[in-house]
């Protein structure tokens, strides 16, 4: 059997996140869903190392704990929710953030640039952009890193629909080089991109499988408080 990329024991972060048990295996797509509040940023954070968290998390068999910082670099690669840059670095440097664990490589740089269509924003100031600019800069440094664990965090919400799915199709090229992705959205017209769903609800795990076994009438109405229906294609409609 293939070691977790991503396994988490009963892992907790205080008020927020609950008794969380979840092993993520090597390519894979992965979508964090839930409704506002439920947990999926602090999930996301919390196996990144990001938050102080009880219980016990793995990358590729390896306690996080045991990882030292410098190595996390070459191994997870995170964007956040929002895209804050308090100074005016160049979108070419912010992406180059991502090869620093590997040594300087201006052809890798060059190459996630040119996957999110940043290269005639190269030397604009990264504060100067539009949101969706700014969180196409921090995908690049995320692909830049070639680290075999993403984890996107509502990375498309700012995105127009051809870099969203632009995106989508890096993360299906990453998944079928057998990296990790995970990503959470709110989007559920998105699932059937997905390998699996991951749901949360009130900071708890509620259910995790292919979207066919998860998404039914029934967690819809008991999550997210809605009636709807799974149509063809895995599109929703509301009654």
């Amino acid at each position: 059997m293939n070691t977790p990329a991503v396994s988490l024991r009963t892992v907790s972060v205080s008020g927020r996140l609950h008794d969380v048990s979840l092993d993520l295996g090597p390519g894979r797509l992965v979508g964090v869903i839930g409704p506002n509040g439920s947990g999926k940023s602090t999930l996301l954070q919390a196996l990144c190392g990001l938050l102080p968290a009880a219980g016990e998390i793995a990358w590729n068999g390896r306690p996080l704990a045991d990882i030292p910082v410098y190595d996390r670099g070459r191994q997870l690669a995170w964007v956040p929710q929002e895209a804050r840059f308090e100074f005016g670095f160049t979108v070419r440097s912010v992406v180059a953030q991502g090869r620093y664990a590997h040594g300087d490589d201006g052809a890798g740089v060059d190459a996630a640039l040119d996957l999110m269509d940043l290269r005639p924003l190269a030397h604009r100031p990264v504060n100067r952009l539009s949101g969706g600019e700014r969180h196409r800069v921090l995908l690049a440094r995320a692909l830049a890193t070639a680290a075999p664990i993403q984890v996107w965090d509502e990375a498309l919400a700012a995105l127009d629909v051809r870099h969203a799915l632009q995106t989508l199709k890096h993360a299906d090229r990453l998944k079928r080089a057998g990296s990790t992705v995970l990503l959470s959205l709110h989007d559920l017209r998105l699932a059937h991109c997905l390998d699996e769903v991951v749901v949360l609800s009130d900071g708890r795990l509620v259910a995790h499988g292919t979207p066919d076994d998860v998404l039914t009438e029934s967690l819809f109405r008991d999550v997210f408080g809605v009636t709807a229906r799974m149509a063809p294609g895995l599109t929703l409609e509301l009654s």
